[in-house]
């Protein structure tokens, strides 16, 4: 989610994934997937920058939260082939 500003001043938070494209003619116009168009102050790099901080923060919190030693035994491992030339 992300914070923009409506032309009135008013603060609103988005959900960027909804959005389907930012353009600028001349006022930044923000196009979510459901066909609604939110009129915003933000410049379209603005809008960007927003995005993608969110989205690494995102990433982030997930990678130092993720201890791969939680799935052991928890994804089972594919059947060998009977021409697998593999050894253990």
């Amino acid at each position: 989610m992300i914070q923009l500003t409506r032309l009135n001043s008013k603060a609103l938070i988005v959900n960027s994934d909804l959005i389907k494209f930012v353009e600028q003619s001349p006022d930044t116009t923000v196009t979510l997937l459901t066909g609604e168009k939110i009129v915003v102050l933000e410049k379209p790099g603005e809008v960007i920058a927003r995005i993608v901080a969110f989205r690494r923060a995102v990433l982030e919190d997930l990678s130092s939260a993720w201890d791969p030693s939680s799935l052991h035994g928890v994804v089972p491992r594919l059947p060998e082939s009977p021409g697998d030339e593999r050894k253990r």
